[in-house]
């Protein structure tokens, strides 16, 4: 059963437009993966579904398709796009890039009171790993790395590595749904704390290099048996 077909629903927030709720509403889903690859996206069917008119769903899926998140296909129309092994790339290039920077700077201006909001945040992410609640663990994880782009200082890169995130989602959730990474991916955070409590910016760009390599890999292993 489909997530449209099953549990789509707006919740109504006072303080934002219409617009802007559904258009939180289908980027959520797609992000969780509720709305799959390659669905297709009707605006009268959710519309009824989500109980508004058509224009704010018209107004959301085009900005879905700016955030890579739609994409329109000719003959067909709107649908969730595929997670591909080009789209992959291309954020993890990105990303990579900018999270050894992150990590370089943090070297140099966390303070102690940050390493300790960061090695709690990885107590959490340790715990989160013992359900089986694939949301609760990428947030977890989310909150691990957030620690690490604040200690920064960099509100620039702070907010271009956030938006990024959004599109790092639906990758995140993939590579965690393999239980056996979880402890590969504790070992890979103890070794980015480690080397910023040592201000060891080498060694840190190496462990998040290779925290992104492995997820890379993992993905574009799972892409490839679809």
């Amino acid at each position: 059963m489909s997530f449209m077909e099953d549990s789509l629903k707006v919740n109504i927030n006072e303080y934002l437009p219409l617009r802007d709720v559904v258009f939180n509403t289908l980027r959520q889903a797609i992000l969780n993966g509720e709305l799959e690859p390659g669905e297709r996206l009707m605006e009268i069917q959710l519309a009824e579904r989500l109980g508004v008119s058509r224009t704010p769903v018209r107004e959301a899926i085009r900005k879905l398709e700016l955030e890579g998140l739609v994409e329109m296909v000719p003959r067909k129309g709107a649908e969730v796009a595929k997670i591909t092994e080009k789209n992959l790339k291309d954020v993890l290039e990105v990303r990579r890039a900018l999270e050894e920077l992150a990590v370089q700077i943090a070297c140099d201006r966390m303070t102690a009171e940050m390493i300790a909001e960061l090695k709690n945040a990885l107590r959490e992410f340790v715990n989160s790993t013992k359900g089986k609640d694939l949301k609760a663990i990428a947030e977890a994880d989310v909150k691990f790395h957030d620690v690490i782009y604040l200690a920064t200082d960099n509100q620039r890169l702070i907010q271009i590595l956030n938006n990024l995130r959004e599109q790092m989602y639906r990758y995140r959730i993939e590579y965690i749904k393999d239980y056996s990474k979880h402890a590969v991916l504790i070992a890979e955070h103890e070794a980015i704390i480690s080397a910023i409590e040592n201000r060891d910016a080498e060694s840190g760009t190496r462990a998040i290099r290779d925290h992104i390599d492995n997820q890379e890999e993992k993905v574009m292993q799972i892409i490839r048996e679809q």
